[in-house]
């Protein structure tokens, strides 16, 4: 089936590069260059240093330069798309298009370099001598066969990476896409017949990918628009050579009987329906032609409902694109400072991708694609460029390749942590999660989800299931929560991987009212209440849980206020010393995570509130591996004014004072003499603390929560959070904009104990 697509005008499409500046890239410094101190360390003298050790040590350009991350995408404009030889010139937005996907997906810095020269020799020869300046060379839109001859004199003589994607990364992203095929229709590569239509070179490389994952060379049958190649053919490419065929056989349509697979790369339309009739069972389309493909999919099915169909299209399922491939395998290569990619990296590739469309789709991908079945089978062969899991997955098995076949000159010592620091790019929070990961791997808690209907708390759930050993518990009823499993594609089976309680009919209900009333009958609530509640409330029946010791700790609030869901966990739980002494979110921003409280609690702290705040705040950042640096914020500067927040903040640090406390605070003071160094040192001199603030206590719920939301819209932070502090662990409230990210890391640290009622 068809899905949307979005057209834009001609004018939309201009603006969009030509504002709010022209093209789509642009340079920034990765260092300080705000004084003289800086300026001698960038230039004169101090960059002398860096360039005297490379000229001792060659290698030292991957410690002292952008060298080991940077990638130069080179074309001559001479076959740009389906724009044909446009030239250098117009090839620019194409080739500045390609630098943004490698920062986008692999955050990878590049160049891209339109070059003049239609000779390939000559071309050749200038994209040699750039080798001093890139880790890595992407050669794009040159036409064949004279890219064939580029790539081979740059490999030839360049010791970095060179790699025509056009050939390349699409014969990698059919490899896996074939290989699913097949997988799926039960057939055998080494068995297969292959039709192909198109003879340059990306045709050509996708052919010689399916010989190297097995397809005989004999099953080969490719044809141009003369027809067949057949063996004596006077033939101007001589790649093509090696699947000539000897055979009096003369067209496309001769070819066709008993074909397996067809694969175009050529011209709108010249694969027929009848053509598909004579193929044999279950067909693989491959219609690859862009924008119109050899055959249209509808086409297809018109004939074979059994076919499976790949195109080029993004409106159709199946989309070969190449940005599945190449940010991704050359992640891995620069990574190891790999001299070339091989044919073990290309494979590699082939492989990861192939078995990631294999795996269930992820909340990410799902938010991206609303309404698409991300399920694997004859519409899912291969993963979407937006899958989060690319990178780590592929990189690492690309870089794996690389040192197991001896061309990595930087060999990683440890794969996991590798793609553990990829994965932090992709998931920013799980750098700063893994502390919580490693603890809940080493503990087994039931944690009691309250929507456990919602599609976020069930890929939760998953992911606990995957990654932790936390026993997921939902509430919610049977076939709404089965019928979501199945939608969804999920790999869950009710019993087996989580408990489930159904708040309409469980066995328990009569315990759970009992114990709910029990402890609320002397505030006016009566057994017909307390049924009530037991019936309707998913929030109060896993507090319920969670008292009787049937859960360890509970996650609610996806939908609903969060004052609401505080209520009935206060209820319940705030016994024996529990109570709520704040929300603390986590804020992760480009320079680094900055905690902001509270959010949630008290819309204005007494002094001993926020002196409880400022300690449940100290032991909740060290659970990240932080040390708490912890500003009391007010209007009021160190005592200049006697502002409520200001007297409220001064009677806190008093009673942090009288106690022993074993992390750095002071106030109160503005929020950015918290964040400024330099200006607080003007302010106060005596700090008690140096650097910048890391804890910012608030004196209400106003200022901490608008700070949280505009540090989330305007600097694109993404939280972690709100922790629920001074609840033991034993509960946390979300907010409905959770995602299934942040409640899978909620949910894993509701699975690792806090001392001191956290």
């Amino acid at each position: 089936m068809a899905k949307k697509t979005y057209q834009i005008s001609r004018k939309a499409a201009l603006d969009y590069h030509q504002f709010p500046k022209p093209g789509k890239l642009e340079v920034r410094p990765t260092k300080p260059l705000a004084n003289q101190r800086d300026l001698t360390r960038a230039y004169s003298p101090g960059v002398a240093e860096a360039s005297i050790a490379i000229s001792k040590n060659p290698a030292d350009a991957a410690l002292y330069t952008s060298r080991s991350n940077l990638v130069a995408v080179v074309s001559n404009g001479s076959a740009v798309l389906g724009l044909g030889d446009i030239g250098a010139l117009a090839a620019k937005p194409v080739m500045e298009g390609k630098a943004v996907l490698f920062k986008q997906f692999a955050n990878i810095d590049c160049f891209d370099i339109e070059v003049n020269e239609s000779n390939p020799e000559k071309l050749a020869e200038i994209v040699t001598s750039l080798e001093p300046t890139f880790g890595a060379i992407n050669l794009e839109d040159i036409k064949a066969p004279d890219c064939f001859k580029v790539e081979e004199l740059c490999r030839r003589s360049m010791n970095i990476p060179v790699f025509h994607d056009d050939q390349h990364g699409t014969a990698i992203v059919v490899g896996a896409a074939l290989l699913n095929a097949l997988r799926i229709h039960g057939k055998n590569i080494k068995k297969i017949k292959v039709v192909a239509s198109g003879g340059g070179s990306a045709g050509i490389a996708c052919l010689k990918m399916l010989v190297k994952l097995g397809c005989k060379l004999k099953n080969i049958w490719l044809c141009d628009k003369n027809g067949l190649i057949t063996k004596g053919l006077d033939d101007p490419n001589p790649h093509r050579a090696e699947f000539a065929q000897s055979s009096d056989q003369k067209s496309l349509s001769d070819c066709i009987d008993g074909a397996d697979l067809f694969l175009g790369l050529s011209a709108p339309g010249v694969l027929k329906p009848d053509m598909i009739a004579r193929m044999n069972d279950k067909p693989i389309i491959f219609a690859l032609a862009n924008p119109i493909p050899e055959i249209l999919p509808e086409l297809v099915r018109d004939v074979s409902t059994e076919a499976i169909i790949a195109t080029g299209r993004s409106d159709y399922p199946n989309q070969v694109n190449n940005v599945l491939c190449f940010p991704f395998i050359f992640r891995g290569a620069l990574d190891v400072g790999a001299t070339k990619i091989n044919d073990e990296m290309q494979i590699a590739c082939v492989e990861a991708i192939a078995e990631l469309a294999r795996l269930h789709s992820t909340a990410e991908i799902a938010a991206v694609y609303t309404g698409e079945n991300l399920r694997f089978g004859k519409d899912y062969l291969i993963p979407k460029p937006f899958d989060p899991r690319l990178l780590p997955v592929v990189a690492t098995a690309v870089a794996k390749a690389a040192m197991d076949t001896g061309v990595a000159t930087r060999p990683i010592q440890n794969l996991l942590s590798y793609r553990e620091k990829l994965e932090s790019y992709v998931h920013k929070t799980s750098l700063l999660m893994r502390p919580a990961f490693a603890a809940a791997k080493k503990e087994s808690r039931k944690i009691a989800f309250a929507e456990g209907e919602d599609e976020r708390v069930l890929r939760a759930a998953l992911a606990l299931v995957e990654d932790t050993n936390d026993q997921p518990i939902l509430i919610g009823r049977p076939l709404v929560v089965k019928s979501r499993i199945e939608k969804y594609g999920l790999p869950l089976v009710i019993g087996k991987d989580f408990q489930l309680v159904n708040p309409e009919n469980d066995q328990r209900f009569r315990d759970y009212w009992g114990s709910y009333h029990s402890l609320m009958e002397r505030r006016g609530v009566t057994p017909d209440l307390a049924r009530s509640v037991m019936r309707t409330n998913t929030t109060a029946i896993a507090s319920i849980m969670v008292s009787r010791g049937e859960a360890d700790s509970l996650v609610c609030g996806c939908f609903g206020q969060y004052s609401w869901h505080l209520k009935y966990v206060k209820r319940v739980l705030a016994v024996g010393g529990l109570v709520p002494s704040g929300a603390l979110s986590m804020m992760i921003l480009e320079n680094g995570p900055l905690f902001v409280a509270d959010t949630q609690i008290f819309a204005e702290p007494s002094s001993q509130q926020i002196a409880d705040i400022v300690l449940a705040a100290a032991r909740h950042t060290r659970r990240f591996g932080i040390e708490p640096k912890i500003a009391l914020c007010s209007h009021s500067q160190f005592g200049n004014l006697d502002s409520s927040s200001g007297i409220r903040m001064r009677g806190a640090l008093r009673i942090l004072d009288s106690k022993i406390c074993d992390f750095d605070y002071d106030g109160e003071m503005h929020s950015d003499a918290a964040l400024d160094p330099e200006l607080r040192k003007r302010i106060m001199p005596n700090c008690r603390f140096e650097g910048t603030a890391n804890v910012l206590i608030f004196p209400n719920t106003d200022a901490a929560s608008g700070v949280r939301n505009i540090l989330k819209m305007c600097a694109n932070a993404i939280e972690i959070g709100p922790i629920l502090m001074g609840m033991g662990n034993k509960a946390h409230i979300v907010t409905s904009s959770i995602t299934a990210r942040g409640l899978f890391n909620i949910a894993t640290l509701a699975g690792t104990a806090v001392n001191e009622y956290g």
